[in-house]
């Protein structure tokens, strides 16, 4: 069986849309790869296919071996795979430390739990500074860092990553890319990185997937993507 995650033939439904049509890729331990492509593309209802969220009409997705089909969102979490939504995985009426702690409710392993903390803020060390403080306090980039760093306090081997640099400032946006790249290269993290941003998503990633109207039109190494010019003008915008 095949480590990371392994995605073959996957067809998914978007209500009464064909949203993706029959697409397949890998993504590897220690790999980030993008997914980009044109609003309706179909690059976020991916994800919330292979959380759980949304069932497949057909093909398969399995990490490590195991099989994603037919799992809660929360029994992929105890798998190591976290879905983090562009700020909205935070809920707004709880403190940024409530919202942290929700990150490990599930673990048995307190002391790690405490551990996998302080980590997170470590890596976003502007929410030490906001413990107190309503979710919804927060700004657009605090909100995203927060959302995050709660996926990490539960040890996550696959992070499923939806848009985070949405409505972000540039140099927010840096900042929120910075960690991913962290999480990748020092943790050996899996991402799957679904970007509007297609020259900063590729910039960081190390391999790229085309989607156009639900089709994997490209895949290849980021530099390659970002060579291609007629890729660029029919797909990208750039």
């Amino acid at each position: 069986m095949s480590d990371g995650l392994v995605v073959e033939n996957l067809t998914v439904n978007y209500g009464a849309i064909r949203a993706i049509r029959n697409i397949s890729f890998t993504v590897s331990a220690n790999e980030m790869v993008a997914v980009i492509g044109a609003n309706g593309a179909g690059k976020s209802t991916l994800l919330k296919a292979l959380s759980g969220m949304i069932a497949p009409v057909s093909g398969s997705a399995t990490w490590n071996g195991i099989s994603l089909q037919k799992k809660r969102p929360e029994e992929l979490v105890r798998l190591g795979i976290v879905h983090v939504s562009e700020g909205k995985s935070v809920i707004p009426e709880l403190t940024v430390d409530e919202n942290l702690a929700l990150g490990g409710l599930w673990r048995r392993d307190k002391l790690d739990v405490s551990a996998a903390l302080r980590d997170s803020l470590n890596l976003f060390p502007i929410l030490a500074t906001r413990l107190a403080q309503r979710a919804d306090s927060l700004s657009g980039g605090e909100r995203q860092m927060l959302a995050i760093a709660r996926a990490l306090v539960s040890r996550p081997k696959l992070l499923l990553m939806d848009e985070p640099s949405l409505g972000l400032a540039p140099m927010i946006i840096d900042q929120i890319f910075d960690a991913l790249n962290h999480l990748r290269n020092q943790l050996g993290l899996a991402i799957l990185l679904v970007e509007q941003n297609a020259v900063s998503a590729l910039k960081i990633a190390d391999r790229g997937l085309v989607l156009n109207l639900g089709e994997l039109v490209k895949s290849g190494s980021s530099i390659e993507l970002l060579g291609d010019a007629d890729l660029r003008t029919a797909y990208l915008g750039f």
